[in-house]
């Protein structure tokens, strides 16, 4: 009986309230890929984070100082491939939990959902861009705010322009 409601809650596409809640525990997921990929990258192959970031210093990690030139560029690379991670774990998810396709060809709407994933992405990351060049910001804070401006950026476009909301 238990699991006959979570399978009809998990299938739910129609009432509001689930279908966003639903969107915040997909895009959840999507966020872990996004960080996974992102810190990875940063700390293992390409350095983004000094030494005192609250990252490095959560985890103990000790880094070699980086120029702010050479971590701005990490910056891009790094969320240029958690994009693509995130981006393909959240289609999946909401097109299995959340959303009604349909509403575009299949290889429409995955165009569709990157486009304006990647139209978030460049609006989130170059305000994580200007908290680094302009005001010093750790890579950790440009990159959380990154992630909440396209979080917001993307459940609009998605909701209203890929799928049958």
């Amino acid at each position: 009986m238990l699991m006959q409601g979570v399978k009809q809650i998990l299938l739910e596409k129609n009432h509001p309230g689930i279908q966003f809640l639903k969107y915040i525990f997909c895009g959840g997921c999507a966020f872990a890929a996004d960080i996974v990929v992102f810190y990875l990258l940063a700390i293992f192959v390409i350095p983004a984070l000094t030494p005192d970031d609250i990252v490095a210093r959560l985890f103990g990690l000790e880094l070699d100082p980086i120029s702010d030139s050479l971590r701005l560029r990490n910056f891009w690379i790094g969320k240029t491939c958690s994009f693509l991670g995130a981006n393909t774990v959240a289609y999946v998810l909401n097109v299995l939990f959340v959303f009604k396709g349909g509403k575009h060809k299949v290889l429409h709407e995955v165009g569709l959902f990157f486009a304006v994933s990647f139209a978030a992405f460049l609006c989130s990351t170059w305000t994580g861009d200007i908290l680094i060049r302009f005001f010093g910001a750790q890579t950790t804070v440009s990159n959380i705010t990154a992630i909440f401006f396209a979080t917001l950026f993307n459940y609009t476009g998605r909701k209203f322009f890929i799928f049958h909301g």
